[in-house]
């Protein structure tokens, strides 16, 4: 699934520039989460695909959205999927 409209992330309470939603990103520390659990890689690969799916389709009725918006989204859809990742996801800075 593509983004219809561009979305635009604000970072860090606007402290630091906006950019641009990557798919690609949010994918990449969804699977990585998953793998750190030890989810095989393939079901790591499709959890990440459902939850990149469901976060977009939540942005693109936002006006605005922040990274903190979007990981916290994203838990929240991967709790369905794979439980133990989302904790990881979610709370991963207090982890390492």
């Amino acid at each position: 699934m593509s983004t219809s409209k561009a979305i635009d992330v604000v970072k860090r309470r606007g402290e630091r520039p906006t950019e641009s939603f990557s798919r690609d990103k949010l994918h990449h520390s969804i699977h990585a989460a998953c793998l750190s659990v030890r989810s095989a890689d393939g079901a790591a690969f499709e959890a990440a695909n459902k939850v990149c799916d469901i976060v977009i389709i939540w942005c693109e009725r936002r006006a605005e959205v922040t990274s903190d918006d979007i990981r916290r989204q994203a838990a929240n859809a991967l709790t369905v999927f794979h439980p133990e990742a989302a904790y990881f996801y979610q709370h991963h800075r207090m982890i390492m």
